[in-house]
Order: C-alpha cells, then structure tokens, then sequence
C-alpha cells in the first residue's frame, strides 16, 4: 500500500494545486468585477427577478443566503438563493452570479435533460460518494491487487460507486455551461448591461465553469488511478 498511497498523494496534490489556483483567480476576477457598477443601478436580486419574469417563470422565488459565493438554485423548493453581496449589490459580478442561477430556473421550467438527469442522480451520490474511496482501500487490503475473491468485489464495488460521483461532475459541465450561457445571451438581448459590465460578467462566469471543469477532471483522474490498482495488479 506504500506505493499506492504515494502515487495518490501526489495525483491529490497536483490537482488541489491546480483547483486552488483556479478558485484563486476566480476570487480574483469576482472582486475586480465588483467594482464595475451597474449603470443601471440594479441589484443582483432585481437582476433575477426581472430575467425569471421575462421567461414566463412566476413560481421561483428569490432569496438571501449567508456566505460568499454559497449562489445556487434550489429546484426542490423553487428558490433561487443568492448570497448576501450578490442579493443586494449593484455590480457586475453580480450580475452575473443573479442571471447564471436564474439561467437554473430557466432550465427547470424548460425541463433541460441534463438537469433532469443531475437531480436524478443527487441521492445516489450522496449516498455513495462518501463511502466509495473506503471501499476501493479496504478491498484492495483485503487481496483486491491478487484478484483475491471477496476484497476484490469490495473495491470493484467502490468503483462502481466512485464512478457515480465522476459522472455526476461531467453532467454537472453542460448544465453549468448552459446556465451561463442563457444568462448572458439574456443580459446581452435585454441590453441590460453595457459593454465593459458584459464583458466583466462574461469573464467571471468563465472563470466559475473553469471550477466545475477542474473538479470534473480530478474526478475522473481519482476513479482512472483506483482503477489501475485494482485491476493493475491482476494477472
């Protein structure tokens, strides 16, 4: 296990790295947008409130969360959530943040496919995300590498579950990319904001995908590296 556990940490490590410096930017970028006030001096939450309007969309409300960057959209309850500063402040970033969530909503009226198929897949990945990476270990304690009967099928069930969590981040790609791209093709159609604020907006949410992407690739990089000490060390 001395070899796995190195070879892991350092797959971990590179990209914690790349996924702080990408977080890091994103922080960056947010706290530069924020300076570009609105010229049309509204705040995030009339930002939203007026995109769901102009969708058709009457049953979502809007409301305050504590936190920064903690924006989503709620399809249980029918709420979009926005932070304290993005909720009552008049910026580009949150512009942004307020159109992106709505671009949720928008989505969830639509019924968007991708969507559908990420909620779908929310309980069972709660369910075993936590546990899977245990399983791939303790299976591979048990003679998993020797294709040893009961540990094996223990780490190919972790697996199994690890692959869940991997698919769960890729259909969380188009779903975000698609959010963002509905709300600045409506931020750019309703003319809401001028040139220098869209482009703000348009590069802080570019940024934000980049950490979805980010994950996404640790995911699928985590679940191929247990794979291979699974299945690597059969003859």
């Amino acid at each position: 296990m001395g070899g796995i556990g190195m070879g892991y940490w350092i797959l971990i490590g590179g990209i914690a790295l790349v996924s702080w410096l990408v977080s890091n930017q994103l922080k960056q970028k947010f706290k530069k947008y924020s300076q570009i006030h609105l010229r049309n001096g509204m705040s995030g939450k009339e930002i939203a409130e007026k995109m769901l309007a102009d969708n058709g969309i009457t049953d979502v409300e809007v409301i305050s969360v504590k936190g920064q960057l903690t924006d989503h959209y709620n399809p249980a309850n029918k709420t979009v959530n926005l932070s304290e500063s993005v909720y009552s402040q008049r910026n580009a970033a949150a512009a942004a943040v307020a159109a992106h969530e709505c671009g949720h909503a928008v989505q969830h009226a639509q019924a968007y496919s991708a969507l559908k198929l990420r909620s779908a897949l929310v309980p069972v990945v709660s369910v075993t995300s936590g546990m899977s990476q245990w399983l791939v270990i303790g299976g591979l304690i048990l003679g998993a590498a020797a294709g040893a009967g009961f540990g094996y099928y223990i780490a190919i069930a972790g697996l199994v579950f690890m692959s869940f969590a991997t698919l769960f981040s890729f259909i969380t790609l188009p779903v975000e990319y698609d959010a963002s791209n509905r709300a600045l093709a409506w931020l750019k159609g309703k003319n809401m904001l001028t040139p220098e604020e869209y482009k703000g907006s348009e590069d802080a949410l570019k940024w934000a995908a980049r950490t979805y992407l980010v994950a996404a690739i640790g995911a699928l990089a985590s679940l191929l590296y247990w794979a291979m000490q699974v299945f690597g060390g059969r003859d």
